[in-house]
């Protein structure tokens, strides 16, 4: 299982939640249930909570959820000034309010962790594009993977054939993996499996799946930048010596 650690960062992310849950909260309360109505303060609410997961992070943005749904059920729902919930109607307000911001808290979440992946894909892409050699590619992938993902440990490991020597790239160079890796990326080119990302999940990052489409294109764009340095490389030897003897 997966540990959670409360970190100062995220206690001061989920802080700031409340507080901006507080800064709309107090202009409501004195403009008033009867001017504004349920609906209308349920929606404002959403502002918030949606605010703080986009800035903040998915701490921020629970942490909001549940002071907004407290702040609601004490100020705005009868009986007033106590969390007793009076009627059926009532709960159901609540209980639909709080699902839905939950609701959008994840989609935001979502979205901000495709848009990040979609960066960092293209980031990645052109690190490896300009590597010149085998040994940058290893390094490349193993640092970004764990920029990433927050790992404790990134192995990259490739050998073309049994008459080239091994690469291997750690991140961090003295980072250590406890057990097993939790995730092994097998790498393939024409030759067969020339290699393997192997990634130890870290204290506060989270791993999709080996077969999440995420991972696999790791292992693709990993394997595709080893062929085409491998390429340049063997290029580079040959044209070394023609280089030389046509300066003589």
């Amino acid at each position: 299982m997966k540990k959670f650690k409360l970190t100062p960062n995220l206690l001061t992310n989920g802080l700031k939640g409340m507080l901006t849950v507080f800064a709309l909260t107090i202009p409501m309360w004195l403009i008033g249930r009867d001017v504004l109505g349920e609906a209308v303060i349920s929606l404002l609410y959403l502002a918030p909570i949606a605010w703080s997961a986009n800035r903040w992070g998915q701490v921020s943005g629970v942490s909001a959820a549940l002071t907004a749904a407290l702040c609601f059920d004490f100020l705005f729902i009868p009986p007033f000034f106590t969390f007793a919930v009076g009627s059926l109607e009532g709960w159901l307000v609540l209980i639909i309010f709080f699902a839905i911001a939950i609701v959008v808290v994840g989609r935001i979440q979502d979205s901000l962790s495709r848009a990040r992946e979609a960066t960092f894909m293209y980031e990645l892409s052109s690190a490896l594009a300009n590597a010149r050699t085998q040994d940058a590619v290893a390094h490349i992938v193993a640092r970004n993977i764990r920029q990433l993902f927050q790992a404790a440990l990134v192995n990259v490991t490739f050998q073309q054939s049994k008459q080239i020597p091994r690469i291997a790239a750690h991140e961090p160079v003295d980072g250590e993996g406890k057990g097993q890796p939790d995730r092994i990326l097998p790498i393939l080119n024409a030759w067969g499996l020339v290699g393997e990302i192997q990634i130890w999940r870290g204290e506060f990052g989270d791993l999709p799946s080996e077969s999440s489409p995420l991972l696999q294109n790791f292992a693709l764009q990993t394997s595709r930048a080893f062929e085409h340095t491998y390429s340049f490389e063997v290029e580079k030897a040959v044209n070394g010596p023609i280089a030389d003897i046509a300066v003589k």
